[in-house]
């Protein structure tokens, strides 16, 4: 019963749906609806002037972000404090995607959702990383310890960071950060690696959650 009504706080299958859509407009050369499906599913920054590599990028950072934020975070969070937290954590990171931006009305709101939304995110971020990281075997370890601070945000650039290195490529959100310097820009082959990679990012992450805890007296 608690697995059936935990199964709506996720959002793997339309995460990886999203991701995949961009990947199949990318590969059939269709850069403006690649574009607007980015836009649609997985970011919310302008993507009208966005390039293919670009597009490619964002994809494989949303899917990082994401993978963290709405699959790893709630199943930890189950694990911790049962349904009750899984559920308020969904409800923080929900309310930070709807008043997270500067604007008069909800600047407060969207501050306290902010910061409880980056405290709840705080271990999800680090232990998604430490798994892409082991299925990678170690590749992206470097970038990881290098990059993992270049975003605003202060669990972000940790997912983001492990699937830059781990795939080599160079993500790029102009003027506002850069992860992997020395990799090679994306492109829509690398959206199924990035797709591979995550899917093995979270099979690990589930192993992880589903083991017995010991606990200590």
């Amino acid at each position: 019963m608690q697995g059936i009504l935990l199964k709506p706080l996720l959002a793997r299958r339309a995460l990886f749906a999203a991701v995949d859509e961009v990947h199949a407009a990318l590969a059939a050369d269709n850069l403006p609806e690649a574009r607007r499906l980015l836009a649609w599913h997985l970011v919310s920054r302008e993507t009208s002037e966005l390039t293919a590599c670009e597009v490619a990028g964002a994809a494989i950072e949303s899917l990082a972000e994401n993978l963290s934020d709405s699959v790893v975070a709630p199943l930890l969070c189950f694990r911790a404090g049962g349904l009750p937290l899984a559920a308020l954590y969904r409800y923080a990171n929900t309310a930070d995607a709807m008043w997270g931006y500067r604007t008069p009305d909800l600047e407060y709101a969207g501050k306290v959702a902010a910061h409880a939304d980056d405290v709840l995110n705080l271990a999800p971020a680090r232990l998604t990383a430490l798994c892409t990281l082991l299925v990678s075997g170690g590749r992206g370890l470097g970038v990881w310890a290098r990059d993992r601070r270049n975003t605003a945000s202060p669990n972000a650039g940790h997912p983001m960071s492990a699937f830059a290195g781990a795939l080599g490529v160079r993500l790029d959100k102009r003027g506002v950060y850069i992860l992997n310097v020395g990799g090679r820009m994306p492109e829509a082959a690398d959206l199924l690696r990035a797709l591979k990679l995550a899917r093995l990012t979270f099979a690990l992450a589930m192993l992880f959650l589903v083991l017995p805890w010991k606990k200590h007296v």
